[in-house]
């Protein structure tokens, strides 16, 4: 989780998840959308690699970087942790303002009929 509170890291999981990309490419893409250097662009494989994120593979002069197999998982189950916490406390903040629809409509109708 950590290593993907860089964006230009998340941006880079991105790139390698549609398929392996060698090194420079990546340093290209990110460099032009982000400004950082190709050194830069090392250092956040580097960290990604670290956390068992991305794995690399020298293929001759090319490195190339992959996402490492079920290495999101502990990120989708922190997402679907949260979703499921938010839904159940969104689901009841709708049923409250239900509530408090039905109960404004029945008061007014309640003036309506005394008046």
């Amino acid at each position: 989780m950590d290593a993907l509170g860089d964006p230009v890291r998340r941006r880079l999981v991105e790139l390698v998840a549609a398929g392996g990309r060698p090194a420079g490419e990546l340093a290209r893409a990110v460099g032009d959308e982000f400004g950082i250097s190709q050194p830069a662009t090392s250092r956040h494989l580097r960290i990604l690699r670290e956390a068992g994120l991305v794995a690399s593979e020298a293929r001759g002069p090319v490195r190339l970087y992959t996402v490492v197999p079920g290495a999101l998982d502990a990120v989708d189950g922190w997402v679907h942790d949260v979703r499921a916490r938010w839904g159940q406390a969104l689901d009841a903040l709708g049923t409250e303002v239900a509530r408090g629809r039905r109960d404004v409509t029945d008061d007014a109708r309640t003036t309506r009929e005394t008046t």
